[in-house]
């Protein structure tokens, strides 16, 4: 594994970890009964998320950063595996980059700083309906990094078979000169 392959599946190895705590409080929301105890848990959850200092904020999205740069260092050996493999994994890191843009930060501006002025105020009833379109937002995103992780294990076995086949067949290749050249 490269650099580049590094550069790609550490951020997605790292947001997995990230959502994989947030699905301890995702899952009940999504799946569970809905009572005031779970709600009252996954906002306090989500509100000390959202209210986490700069430097938390900074390194999550560096990481998205080092995650697009390692695509677009992959991508630029342009060949029929960076094309297919990268290509697909960078349109679905994108998506899952504008799924969190979309509902993740909206979601939690409405849970953690509600607006409670004018004929936009948010109720609580659009609070548990903003953690719950977070909840499944990030069920998303993990379908999103499970599929690149996925698109990146391929590509390295789609690499490993080419080249295997290469071998067999440069071995056959000597096979066949050495017995013309002893006939």
């Amino acid at each position: 594994m490269g650099f580049k392959h590094a550069a790609i599946l550490a951020p997605v190895s790292f947001f997995l970890g990230v959502l994989f705590i947030c699905f301890n409080v995702d899952h009940r929301i999504l799946w569970g009964d809905l009572t005031e105890d779970v709600v009252n848990d996954s906002f306090q959850f989500y509100t000390t998320f959202f209210n986490a200092p700069p430097a938390i904020k900074a390194l999550l999205h560096g990481m998205v950063g080092v995650g697009l740069l390692g695509f677009l260092a992959k991508l630029h050996k342009w060949d029929e595996s960076a094309v297919f493999f990268d290509g697909s994994s960078l349109g679905v890191y994108v998506f899952g980059i504008v799924v969190y843009l979309t509902v993740t930060v909206n979601s939690l501006r409405t849970i953690a700083d509600p607006v409670l002025d004018g004929d936009a105020a948010e109720s609580r009833e659009d609070q548990i309906m903003a953690i719950r379109v977070l909840a499944a937002g990030n069920i998303i995103i993990v379908g999103c990094l499970g599929l690149i992780l996925f698109l990146q294990a391929g590509q390295e076995w789609a690499s490993r078979s080419e080249a295997k086949a290469i071998a067999q067949w440069e071995a056959e290749q000597r096979k066949e000169n050495t017995e013309k050249k002893d006939q």
